[in-house]
């Protein structure tokens, strides 16, 4: 995180704190438009933030706050009770009801928070058919996200669950505090004017993009610890970070906090191995030290210490989920990384360092994006799938290089750093 002067951490409440990342929320990650309805997802447990996120909306001009509210002892429940062959089976009504919702204008929020491990004990089989048939019916309603077409933003609540996960030899109440203060650290609510400071890290984010598009490279190539792996991008593809313009022409931060820059992979040219440098926690499954394969675009091998079920079941999501849909660089030196902390939530743990994400890619990122068909963004390398899955392959010991058209290397980043 930049340095902020007047910073002001030990001279706010957490209530005055909350309610700045609420503001942050609303002004900086939706820049949410007068008269425009928001729909908002988030687990019971977050609650307070949802009123704060509620009221600035309201103050902002917004015409309707709709919130769908999560349960985790629900969801575990299911698992727990439910006939085998509800798994199959999703709310497709609700995110029908949310894709017309998007399609007439109106912005979206999601609050994560959620425990990391909740379904780590239950059946893989059932876990992998549920998450299957949620990705299929929320696709009427992803695409909106995916495509861009609409201003959406993800912010984070410390749940207790998930800091008891973060710190578990600390009580509940301390943990959740740590946890909390990680959170407004990130999102930069304790700068002395926190939209300021975000102008400011945008700026910065959109001159690492300008100088990734300048560069025009044909292939990223990183090196390191388990990792050999050459990344073709995309045919016109256009990087991009910080905040965004949407095809509704609103300016938005889609994920608070962001420390990165990325683009669109082509998908039939991602060859070599690669090892995961952290663990990914994945609807509330905890897969660590993934190590992957790929040929010709496409994982061919893979295994993982823990999760390794859930793993091979995603990718067997469909045929778009054992290809690439975004490549992301993050230096090690990010805020997020310097913190130490393994937060066990993609929003957090893929801003300390670069990643990759199996699945959809985002025409966003592709020259004029918004105005090709999905046949014209396939034919320059985008992908297809039901899921979009984050999961970290930086540290402080691997190396990008940028390789040109003609195949000549030039450092990208060393050890992590910007080259």
């Amino acid at each position: 995180m930049t340095k902020h002067a007047g910073t002001l951490p030990d001279l706010l409440s957490h209530e005055e704190r909350l309610d700045r990342l609420g503001a942050v929320a609303v002004h900086v990650g939706l820049g949410l438009q007068r008269g425009q309805e928001l729909v908002m997802t988030a687990s019971l447990d977050a609650l307070p933030l949802v009123r704060r996120i509620t009221e600035h909306a309201y103050k902002a001009g917004a015409s309707l706050v709709t919130t769908l509210f999560s349960d985790e002892e629900a969801a575990l429940m299911r698992f727990r009770n439910a006939p085998d062959d509800s798994f199959d089976t999703a709310s497709g009504w609700l995110y029908e009801g949310m894709a017309k919702a998007f399609a007439s204008g109106a912005a979206r929020l999601a609050i994560s928070g959620e425990n990391p491990s909740l379904l780590a004990n239950e059946d893989p089989d059932k876990v992998s058919r549920a998450n299957r048939a949620r990705s299929k019916a929320y696709m009427p309603a992803l695409s909106h996200i995916a495509n861009f077409d609409i201003n959406w933003t993800i912010v984070s609540y410390a749940s207790p669950a998930w800091a008891k996960a973060m710190f578990p030899d600390d009580p509940e109440d301390i943990a959740v505090a740590k946890l909390w203060h990680a959170i407004f650290a990130a999102s930069r609510v304790d700068a002395a004017d926190p939209v300021a400071a975000w102008a400011t890290h945008n700026a910065e984010l959109q001159a690492r993009t300008a100088r990734l598009n300048a560069s025009r490279y044909a292939a990223l190539r990183f090196r390191g610890p388990g990792t050999d792996l050459t990344v073709g991008l995309a045919d016109e593809h256009e990087w991009a970070g910080g905040a965004s313009q949407a095809k509704n022409g609103i300016v938005c931060n889609a994920n608070i906090p962001t420390e990165e820059v990325f683009t669109t992979p082509h998908r039939a040219r991602v060859d070599g191995y690669v090892a995961s440098t952290k663990p990914l926690a994945y609807q509330g499954t905890l897969i660590q030290d993934i190590a992957v394969r790929f040929e010709g675009g496409r994982i061919v091998e893979a295994q993982a210490r823990t999760g390794a079920d859930v793993l091979n079941k995603v990718l067997d999501t469909d045929e778009g989920a054992r290809r690439l849909g975004e490549v992301a660089l993050v230096p090690h030196s990010s805020p997020i990384s310097k913190s130490g902390l393994l937060f066990y939530n993609t929003l957090y743990d893929e801003n300390a360092a670069s990643h990759i994400a199996l699945g959809q890619s985002y025409s966003k990122c592709f020259v004029n994006g918004a105005a090709l068909s999905p046949e014209e963004l396939a034919a320059r390398g985008a992908n297809t799938s039901l899921i979009h899955i984050d999961w970290m392959i930086g540290s402080g010991e691997v190396d990008v290089d940028g390789i040109s058209a003609s195949g000549a290397a030039e450092p990208v980043m060393r050890k992590g750093e910007w080259a």
